[in-house]
Parts: structure tokens; sequence; C-alpha cells
């Protein structure tokens, strides 16, 4: 298990929108795939994501309608890892930046997309991801979690 890697673990099918989709059409897909975390990306290539928190924030609570546009909802810093980081590397970068799910991007371009729950199954991570999400959960308001 050591030195087990992310791309190893990592959901490859992931859902996207682009900029050419509304905040609609995010959360319909949100509500099929029963996620509340999309990569936005050009071609291939990530450029941000969308939360379920960031429609409601910048969705919602701006009462913008359903056809505004992606790029007034999505956040486009996003902190994002390569396949050959370790499983103990993302863990440990989830916890410090108070993050559950994390882009896997090769040469700019979106692979796959890493969640602290699938580190949290992983035997000798459990320990490691266990932690990260207690310390998530533990050091951020329940209003700030993603």
């Amino acid at each position: 298990m050591a030195g087990k890697t992310v791309s190893e673990i990592m959901e490859k099918d992931c859902v996207t929108v682009t900029l050419q989709d509304n905040v609609y059409e995010i959360a319909i897909k949100m509500k099929e795939h029963d996620i509340g975390f999309i990569p936005v990306v050009e071609g291939k290539k990530l450029i941000g994501v969308v939360t379920d928190r960031d429609l409601v924030i910048r969705g919602l609570a701006e009462k913008r309608e359903g056809s505004a546009a992606v790029k007034q909802v999505m956040s486009d810093e996003v902190q994002s890892i390569d396949g050959s980081t370790t499983i103990d590397e993302a863990a440990k970068l989830m916890a410090k930046q108070q993050i559950r799910r994390l882009p896997v991007v090769e040469k700019g371009e979106l692979v796959g997309i890493v969640a602290i729950g699938d580190l949290a199954v992983r035997d000798k991570f459990e320990d490691e991801a266990g932690q990260a999400l207690s310390q998530i959960s533990e050091d951020r308001p329940a209003s700030q979690l993603h």
C-alpha cells in the first residue's frame, strides 16, 4: 500500500459542465447524479468548479435566474493535484485546505476526482483520511462545508 497514488483510486468518469451551461443545468446534473461538486471544463482543461454551496450562495442568495451563466457561480481558484500524488499527501492536503474533493489534473486536463471518502476506504490510510475528515468537519462551521 505504501506509495499508492490517487490515480489508482480516483473517480475517472467525471460529470462536468462547460461555460455554455447555466445554473439550472448544473442543478439538474447534481440531482441526476446525486453529487454536489462539478468541475467546469473547456475541452478537457479544468477552469473551475461549482459546488452545491456555490449554487446557493452565488446563485439563489444573489437572486440569479436559472439561465444565469456558469461563470457567475463557479469558483475559478481550484486546488488540484496530479495523479502521482500519494494517497497520504492527498489526505494531508485535504485536511490543510479544508476540502473534501480534489480534481486530478494531468497537463492542465481533468482526468479524475478524488474524494475524502475514496481515501477513507483504503486500509493503510483509514486513519489519515479519518483524521482529515474529522479535522475538516471540526475546523469549519457546518455552513462552510462543501
